[in-house]
């Protein structure tokens, strides 16, 4: 069956949160900290409602499989945004979805104008931290913007 990636809509906000926590209890990193307990976490549609900002949606046979996007973080340099809430549920890994949503967050992000982008993860989520690896992300040594997450512990930052 096709893969669809559109933009977030605001019937998605329950199936992408739970998708998220699933998740984040998958590879117990469910913690304080993250967005597991971020309130925004179960209103995307409303934050990616921010200028600047987009977030895809991969659906196949009318479920949501994976969710990406880019956001206008506070405290960010100009001209850099963060490539934001990143999952794909289990069966759906290691098939290009991943990337493709990757794909249309970078071409939202240049969109907007942005040369870099940012992102925080764990080490838990090594398959992604590889793949962040493979389209370019590099590591630095410490957090950038706010964006409340003082669980995460990686950050990555990307040349567009």
């Amino acid at each position: 069956m096709e893969i669809i990636y559109r933009p977030i809509e605001e019937k998605d906000n329950k199936e992408i949160a739970n998708l998220i926590r699933t998740v984040f209890l998958e590879f117990n990193i469910h913690r304080p900290g993250t967005v597991y307990f971020d309130p925004t976490t179960d209103n995307l549609f409303k934050l990616f409602s921010t200028p600047g900002s987009e977030y895809w949606i991969a659906e196949k046979n009318n479920i949501i499989i994976g969710g990406c996007g880019v956001y206008p973080t506070p405290g960010l340099p100009e001209g850099c945004a963060e490539l934001v809430k990143f999952y794909l549920s289990a069966s759906q890994r290691g098939k290009g979805i991943g990337w493709q949503l990757m794909v249309k967050t970078f071409d939202s992000a240049k969109k907007f104008g942005y040369g870099k982008l940012y992102l925080e993860s764990l080490p838990e989520l090594n398959r992604a931290i590889n793949l962040y690896e493979k389209a370019g992300f590099k590591f630095i040594q410490g957090p950038m913007g706010n964006s409340g997450h003082f669980g995460c512990n990686i950050w990555m930052l990307k040349d567009l």
